[in-house]
Parts: C-alpha cells; sequence; structure tokens
C-alpha cells in the first residue's frame, strides 16, 4: 500500500464517522427545550429578577421543603393567589401547574406525594398586596 491508498482510506474513515454521529444526533429521541416558550420568557426575565428582588426583601422563608413528611410549606398571607409550577428539567412530561389562592390563615402545605422521585425546581409566582413576586426552590425527592 502507498502514502495516497493511506491518506485516501484515513479521509474516507474520517467522513464515514462523522456522517455516523451526524446520523445518530438526528435520530435522538428525548432533547427537549427548557420551556416551549424560550423567546417570550426571554423578554419578561427582567420582570421576573424584579419580581424575584422583591420575594427576597420579605422577612420571610416563603418556601420551605419538609422531607420527612414530604410536603411542601408555602407561608402566604390570606388573599394571596398565585400559581406554583413543579419543573422536572429532565422530562418535560412531569412539569405540573397548581392554581393557588390562600383561604386560611397559617401555613399552605402542598402535597409533594405524586411527584416521581428526583430532581425538581418549584417556581412561585403570586401577588400579595399589588406587588408580584417570584420565588423558586431546587428540590431532590
Amino acid at each position: 500500500m502507498n502514502w495516497g491508498k493511506g491518506i485516501f482510506l484515513t479521509i474516507l474513515a474520517f467522513v464515514a464517522l462523522i456522517m455516523a454521529m451526524v446520523i445518530f444526533s438526528v435520530r435522538m429521541e428525548g432533547i427537549e427545550l427548557v420551556t416551549e416558550n424560550y423567546y417570550e420568557e426571554e423578554i419578561n426575565y427582567q420582570d421576573r429578577i424584579d419580581n424575584s428582588t422583591s420575594a427576597n426583601a420579605l422577612d420571610r422563608t416563603v418556601i420551605s421543603y419538609d422531607s420527612q413528611l414530604n410536603v411542601l410549606i408555602l407561608d402566604l398571607p390570606i388573599g394571596t393567589r398565585g400559581e406554583l409550577q413543579f419543573f422536572r428539567p429532565s422530562d418535560s412530561s412531569l412539569d405540573q401547574e397548581i392554581k393557588l389562592e390562600v383561604n386560611q390563615s397559617g401555613m399552605t402545605k402542598v402535597s409533594l406525594k405524586d411527584l416521581k422521585p428526583g430532581y425538581w425546581k418549584i417556581q412561585l409566582k403570586w401577588e400579595e398586596n399589588g406587588v408580584d413576586y417570584y420565588q423558586e426552590k431546587k428540590i431532590n425527592l
């Protein structure tokens, strides 16, 4: 075998490797975006930062996780309306959203028994006294 054939076979093997990688990556399933409305959420990101800053200025911990009881504890005043999202980065089909309306005094408990074990990002958006707030917590069940 001479140099010409060796170079040709090396280039041919490289092209075959690249083609195999392209075909493999195109056929992959289960690759999901973080969110369906990525660009819309990017535009509203400054509002989320402002709402998060407002939530951090509160003198209480709004979201707590009790791993013994497997519940989420929310410290929200009566009359608060909000939205609680359970976000699973590894599988968007497990994501859930709960509308909140606090009608009783004390801590609001949300059971997490229906959620599959693993990593979850909990996002809470709420309005209190005309001010919008946002807070998130990352937990492992």
